[in-house]
């Protein structure tokens, strides 16, 4: 992702579902499966909406936001490079004489960029951003499936999330391809609020969570590669939960699943 446009949904889109569509749900799922519909250039992603979508948009300047979040990637990736090549800047910190490595100053540089950021969003309220979910293509329906249906009438419902979208089909199959599912969350830097979804995704679902990207990093093209090195995602999983809750979550979210396989296969559960 790299473009405003990947958080917009088109109009008029038949990949496009919400509470006012004319088919349910579930036959929308059946439907347009993401391992089945190919993109072709005009449908990258299958959309569902959920009841807690926000329309007021107002107060949201985005393409003001982003203009200056480019200007600053700009210029912290000027500025990394001045680092490399700075000969005065040691590879090496020293206690000795204090001075700082070029990692130590590089990485300096970009934790003042990351909260730069922070502040063109709140000042912009363009705060809104993404869960990042990436499902293996043998998964993915089932993944996307659970996940829609629980944004309009499961666990996903009672929390912040509003939007759910879920990459297609390559043209050109690949080996090992994923597919990228995207859940939206209306402010990013609300920790607490993040941090819910993230423990309904993990208890709930199971899946494999790859960070918080918000709108502004996707709309800027801050993604991995950036030869800024500011980090793409706002929040890392770890930054929310332990390592040791994380794993207790999913484990938890296996074990009921393998429940419900049992209950319908022979009609009971644990013992």
């Amino acid at each position: 992702m790299g473009k405003e446009s990947d958080d917009t949904v088109p109009q008029e889109y038949p990949y496009f579902w919400s509470k006012g569509s004319s088919i349910a749900l579930p036959d929308f799922l059946t439907k347009y499966k993401p391992s089945m519909v190919q993109n072709d250039g005009t449908k990258p992603w299958i959309w569902v909406e959920g009841s807690n979508r926000n329309q007021d948009t107002s107060e949201s300047d985005a393409t003001v936001a982003i203009s200056e979040a480019a200007a600053l990637l700009k210029e912290v990736s000027q500025r990394v490079e001045e680092i490399k090549n700075d000969d005065s800047v040691p590879m090496r910190s020293s206690k000795k004489t204090g001075a700082k490595s070029k990692k130590d100053v590089r990485e300096k540089v970009q934790a003042d960029a990351a909260e730069k950021l922070k502040d063109i969003s709140i000042k912009h309220n363009y705060v809104c951003g993404k869960w990042l979910i990436f499902a293996p293509a043998d998964k993915v329906d089932v993944i996307w499936s659970k996940i829609a249906t629980s944004l309009i009438s499961g666990a996903l419902a009672s929390t912040c999330a509003f939007l759910a979208k879920v990459a297609t089909s390559p043209a050109n199959e690949t080996p090992h391809r994923q597919h990228v599912i995207c859940l939206y969350i209306p402010d990013v830097y609300d920790k607490d609020a993040v941090t819910n979804v993230m423990k309904v995704l993990l208890r709930n679902h199971g899946v494999n969570l790859s960070g918080v990207k918000s709108d502004l990093y996707t709309g800027a093209g801050l993604d991995s590669k950036h030869p800024s090195g500011i980090p793409s995602t706002v929040w890392k999983n770890t930054s929310l939960l332990a390592g040791s809750e994380i794993k207790e979550q999913q484990c938890a979210s296996k074990g009921e699943i393998r429940e419900e396989i049992t209950i319908k296969r022979y009609g009971c559960g644990r013992k």
